[in-house]
């Protein structure tokens, strides 16, 4: 994507109007032109109407300034860049975007709540927390916020069953918590190229008598890693050494939802069902039948230090020391997502496709000529305790939540910021920059029908049954 050129093309297109920050139409047809063109799943009499109806209910609140926050990653990063710079020129409400560590976010979230303080107007969270969010009450109940106080500012063409993630965000009452910004899911990532080489190949056979390919269970995994760790991959475009597993170990909360969100429940972990497992969900925590959590460990019924859980945790520290680069155990989650489009990495267990905008860079080590890549993604495989009918994977949605400390009118104007960046006007564009898709009128564009050769298999998990069993952490987490 020319997200460089095209958002200083918007930029000096919305100056040249002359006209004041809270322009009108002026400055919305600037950013359309400049910045949305043709992806947009709506047409240009569409994306107009739509931003028409942003400057109109901007108007009581031209002039004010609004602070909301998210964590660091592509798709973030564009909002900030060049969606709040929009937004702010269209409607007059000055946004500050900023963005911080994953960590960081939950701690300003947590000290919003303990403290009553205003913070920011609005924070950008993963579905994760809507245990936290329904337990708490302190996060505005959207479905009634929609009804009340944020009717007049609420997007008539939202359209909320466009969003896929919906379900992530609703709590056990039925009522929405979050609106989905991004969503991603945790699947196997591997070297195309390297499993199709056919020296690999038949080296690989010679040694494991069985074919090289994608791995079900963790046993042919660690006989991949194995295999590649070391090896000299020069004949075959790579370099003299590569590693056989990638993942992070570095003491972060990251760490702590690494092992939950993917090694625990996919080794076998919680109880058999989707989307999580009832009563004993993939984090361990037994619930009871009001959905109260009554203990993780086993003497309380839970499983969090159970066999599978021992054993998982075992395996990743062992496979983390034994087949990944040195310096992946110092690595935190955001540090260790792009590591392997420098080349050097075989396969990945549990790889996150919201780092797919990394892998796709033209010139990286990853990358054909042709901007095809030279890997592609796949379901993870499953470790030794587990059964069908168990957590097939991970998936997460960052989501808009607005908290009852926060003033009402600051709200409503942060309300309109998280509309407009997950509007259907700009959300094919902004899907296209972050590869985080949300609506699935984005995914079913046709933009994404001609990309999807050189997104690695994202798209067509996106418009498979399978992103459906890809499910979230659920509300039998509390806090």
């Amino acid at each position: 994507m020319r997200l460089r050129r095209t958002s200083t093309a918007m930029a000096l297109a919305l100056m040249a109007t002359g006209l004041p920050a809270w322009a009108d139409m002026n400055a919305a047809k600037a950013f359309l032109d400049a910045e949305i063109g043709a992806l947009s799943s709506l047409d240009r009499a569409g994306q107009e109407s739509e931003m028409q109806w942003f400057i109109d209910a901007a108007k009581p609140f031209a002039g004010m300034d609004i602070k909301v926050v998210s964590e660091t990653i592509t798709t973030h990063e564009y909002e900030a860049k060049v969606l709040a710079p929009a937004f702010t020129a269209i409607t007059g409400i000055k946004v500050t975007h900023d963005l911080i560590g994953e960590g960081d976010v939950v701690e300003k979230l947590q000290t919003q709540m303990q403290s009553g303080e205003n913070i920011y107007d609005a924070y950008i969270n993963d579905s994760d927390l809507i245990g936290t969010h329904w337990r708490y009450k302190q996060a505005r109940n959207l479905t009634d916020w929609m009804a009340g106080e944020g009717a007049a500012v609420t997007n008539p063409n939202l359209h909320l069953e466009d969003f896929v993630g919906i379900k992530f965000t609703t709590g056990p009452d039925g009522k929405l918590y979050q609106l989905p910004d991004q969503q991603f899911a945790n699947l196997y990532w591997f070297r195309y190229d390297w499993f199709n080489d056919e020296k690999t190949k038949a080296d690989f056979k010679a040694k494991y008598g069985y074919e090289l390919g994608v791995p079900v269970n963790w046993s042919a995994y660690e006989d991949i890693a194995e295999f590649f760790t070391g090896r000299d991959m020069s004949y075959a475009g790579g370099p003299g050494k590569v590693y056989g597993n990638m993942d992070y170990g570095k003491k972060d909360p990251s760490l702590g939802w690494r092992y939950t969100d993917a090694w625990m429940s996919m080794a076998g972990m919680g109880d058999v069902g989707e989307p999580n497992g009832l009563p004993v969900d993939e984090w361990g925590v037994r619930v009871n039948e009001a959905s109260q959590p009554v203990g993780s460990c086993v003497t309380r019924g839970g499983a969090t230090n159970d066999a599978a859980a021992v054993y998982a945790v075992t395996k990743a520290i062992e496979w983390l020391q034994k087949y990944s680069p040195p310096t992946a155990s110092g690595m935190t989650f955001g540090e260790a997502g792009p590591v392997p489009a420098q080349g050097e990495v075989a396969q990945q267990m549990f790889w996150y496709t919201v780092f797919t905008a990394d892998m796709v860079k033209p010139g990286t080590a990853v990358m054909n000529d042709d901007g095809t890549p030279k890997w592609r993604m796949a379901p993870s495989p499953h470790g030794a305790y587990w059964q069908d009918g168990m957590k097939v994977g991970y998936q997460d949605a960052g989501s808009w939540t607005l908290m009852e400390s926060t003033p009402v009118d600051r709200a409503q104007a942060a309300w309109l910021y998280a509309q407009f960046v997950t509007s259907k006007t700009v959300d094919v564009k902004k899907s296209h920059v972050g590869l985080t898709f949300i609506r699935e009128s984005t995914i079913q564009h046709e933009s994404f029908t001609e990309r999807a050769p050189k997104l690695g298999g994202l798209v067509e998990f996106y418009r498979s049954p399978a992103r459906v069993q890809w499910s979230p952490t659920g509300t039998n987490i509390p806090d």
